[in-house]
């Protein structure tokens, strides 16, 4: 391979996840519907929590935040892997790369530490429930999410700026769907040992540390529910962890699989499969499980729901209404305008492809 030490002037091609067969068609309108329907449901949860009056508690502002990072992750990486794969452009400047670098990996680090902190709300709210609005202030949760953003973005930037100081090789072609730092660095022309290094024990500390407090909550919350003496208090108490225990073993499970194997187990497809499982699947999980198994916010839906149906009665002419009603139909045109603006490209390559 021929050595070049220009990291500015050649893009590198990213080979992608799907080809142009029938499957891999049908997997990539699968891939398009299920990201339309994590921004969509994402964007609505967190509306839904800042419009709701009953929503407005610590557990649900850091659940807004969780969404707001799923939005972003989404964001990141589906549109540039659309346009690719659509306009049969696979190129991506190093500028490009590294933004996709720093975000990913901001957002997926700052998931790490809002999932622990979300696992200390609950475990506040189970085992001091009398002293929860206290201990859970606001200056608190601004606290844990501005330091959960931070962390990630100080992870983001050494990984995005370390990564694109090396050297690369021609061709520049990174066997994955968007750019990821383990991927980039096996085209490097120079040795990346301490760097790979550097980054095995980043992951494993961002990784282990909030798995250990989270893994402690859990632990004082499972003594303290045992302690009940109501099966009602233990019923509602399961049903409201399980959801976030459902959010964390998606989340750390995929992630431990991708950054936690040694390199000899590791495979280039099985990876793209884990990391498209995490970065486009992962985040419409979230908002499905919460609204499923959590009574508020099926009561929030409900009420909202109850609201739009009437928005064409004989009542509907209040002013609050009619703000909702204006609201409602801002928000419809807005997605309807994603939905067909991802759309109408597809359907016309789609059928040249066919």
């Amino acid at each position: 391979m021929e050595n070049t030490n220009d990291t500015t002037g050649i893009n590198f091609i990213l080979l992608g996840l799907l080809n142009y067969t029938q499957t891999h068609i049908f997997f990539f309108s699968v891939v398009l519907m299920t990201f339309l329907t994590s921004l969509i449901s994402n964007i609505f949860m967190i509306m839904l929590i800042h419009m709701d009056s009953r929503l407005c508690t610590p557990m649900y502002f850091l659940l807004s935040q969780l969404s707001l990072m799923d939005v972003i992750l989404v964001l990141t990486v589906v549109p540039k892997m659309v346009s690719n794969y659509l306009m049969y452009i696979r190129s991506i400047s190093p500028a490009g790369c590294g933004v996709q670098i720093f975000l990913f990996v901001t957002l997926e680090g700052g998931e790490c530490f809002l999932l622990a902190a979300m696992a200390y709300d609950r475990y506040v709210a189970v085992c001091h429930p009398l002293t929860y609005l206290v201990l859970m202030n606001q200056k608190l949760c601004l606290h844990m999410t501005d330091g959960s953003w931070l962390l990630g973005g100080v992870d983001g930037l050494m990984q995005s700026g370390v990564t694109l100081s090396f050297p690369y090789c021609h061709p520049r072609e990174i066997n994955h769907f968007f750019c990821e730092a383990p991927s980039l660095v096996r085209l490097a022309c120079t040795d990346t040992m301490i760097f790979e290094f550097f980054m095995y024990v980043c992951c494993v500390l961002m990784l282990l540390i909030p798995v250990s407090f989270i893994l402690a909550f859990y632990g004082l919350i499972l003594i303290t529910v045992l302690c009940m003496h109501s099966a009602a208090a233990r019923k509602k108490t399961f049903a409201t962890c399980s959801s976030h225990l459902a959010v964390v073993g998606v989340f750390y499970g995929t992630i431990i699989f991708i950054y936690m194997r040694p390199k000899s187990y590791r495979s280039v497809a099985h990876d793209k499969v884990v990391s498209a499982f995490y970065t486009i699947f992962t985040p419409v999980l979230n908002p499905l499980i919460y609204s499923v198994r959590n009574k508020e916010v099926k009561g929030a839906l409900r009420k909202w729901r109850n609201i739009f149906s009437d928005l064409y009665s004989e009542h509907c002419w209040h002013n609050d209404i009619t703000q909702i009603r204006f609201t409602f139909c801002f928000v419809s045109v807005c997605f309807g305008s994603i939905y067909f603006a991802f759309m109408f490209p597809v359907c016309i390559n789609l059928k040249n492809i066919i």
